[in-house]
């Protein structure tokens, strides 16, 4: 049976923060999207803009380029590394509001983690814009979409 492979998070036991400063720094993309669910109530205050506290979307897609670069200070493990570029986007659609989010960095390490942070982020922030409408909204399907660069190569889903 082949053994499973080190964990690099951890030595003896505790929580370590990745050595990468030896890794060449080159160019790392990533994008992610998420889903927010509207119940009736809440799509429908969105769309008359009956929204107490501003536009909920605008406020997304702020908060998703603010999450992109605060990474690091939200998931302990990460790297914080310098964010060169970062696109959010933030559409009303039939199923609801599509967030997505493309990362950018020249650096030792990948951006998977301040796509996937952007886009949760900003689906946090629509949620607090909208909760007043109804407290029945959904967060979902929150996934890394792809990356370039790196070790492991590029990857696309599914």
């Amino acid at each position: 049976m082949k053994e499973p492979p080190p964990l690099t998070h951890f030595a003896d036991g505790q929580p370590r923060m990745v050595d990468v400063s030896a890794k060449v720094p080159t160019l790392r993309t990533a994008s992610a999207e998420a889903w927010v669910r509207l119940p009736t109530e809440a799509r429908a205050a969105l769309i008359s803009g009956q929204t107490p506290k501003g536009d909920p979307l605008a406020v997304a897609k702020l908060a998703g380029l603010v999450g992109s670069k605060r990474t690091a200070d939200l998931i302990f493990l990460c790297h914080p590394i310098p964010v060169t570029g970062a696109d959010v986007s933030v559409d009303l659609e039939e199923g609801g509001i599509h967030i997505t989010a493309t990362v950018k960095t020249t650096a030792p390490t990948g951006v998977e983690m301040e796509a996937l942070t952007a886009v949760s982020v900003a689906a946090l922030n629509i949620y607090d814009m909208l909760k007043a409408a109804s407290k029945a909204i959904e967060i979902t399907g929150i996934r890394l979409l792809s990356k370039t660069g790196g070790k492991s190569g590029d990857y696309q889903a599914p």
